[in-house]
């Protein structure tokens, strides 16, 4: 009974995570719109940025380890290693929303000092796909964060019930 009381949350919050880094890989793959400016062709795709290609990668990686830890069994002997590897999850997943916020805000808004204009008023579509990916990825950083503490929680519990 205990057991499923401690597994039932992390689960769950694993399927949200799992949904939440494949749709954050999903919309950042599709995203690519272009536009004509001054009779020339500008194409944005998600690979013009080696950022949101980081991004992509990290919610891949992010997507098959929450898979496979859903497939093994609950009560698996790697439970430090699990916690261990969670908490690089969460950071990957934390600098890589990161990365993409700054990207995504010199493209909304540009930067006068360097000289960079903005480039959502004429490629919305793609603006639309990347601002859809950092939400999701956002979501899933905040639930594998949650995981994190929930496991660091049943980890300090589990020490002060033995003791």
């Amino acid at each position: 009974m205990i057991l499923s009381k401690r597994i039932l949350p992390i689960f769950l919050l694993r399927l949200l995570a799992l949904g939440a880094t494949v749709s954050a890989t999903v919309l950042m793959v599709t995203s690519h719109d272009s536009a004509l400016v001054f009779n020339i062709k500008f194409e944005a795709k998600y690979t013009n940025s080696p950022t949101f290609k980081y991004f992509v990668l990290i919610n891949a990686i992010a997507s098959v380890y929450t898979l496979i830890l859903l497939l093994l069994s609950c009560k698996s002997s790697f439970g430090h290693l699990i916690l261990a590897l969670d908490l690089i999850m969460t950071l990957l997943l934390e600098s890589s929303i990161s990365a993409c916020i700054a990207i995504g805000q010199v493209g909304k808004k540009g930067n006068s000092h360097a000289g960079w204009l903005p480039i959502c008023g004429q490629v919305p579509k793609f603006c639309d796909h990347v601002t859809g990916a950092m939400i999701a990825g956002f979501a899933a950083a905040l639930a594998y964060f949650l995981i994190l503490v929930y496991s660091l929680h049943n980890l300090i519990s589990l020490f002060t019930l033995n003791t």
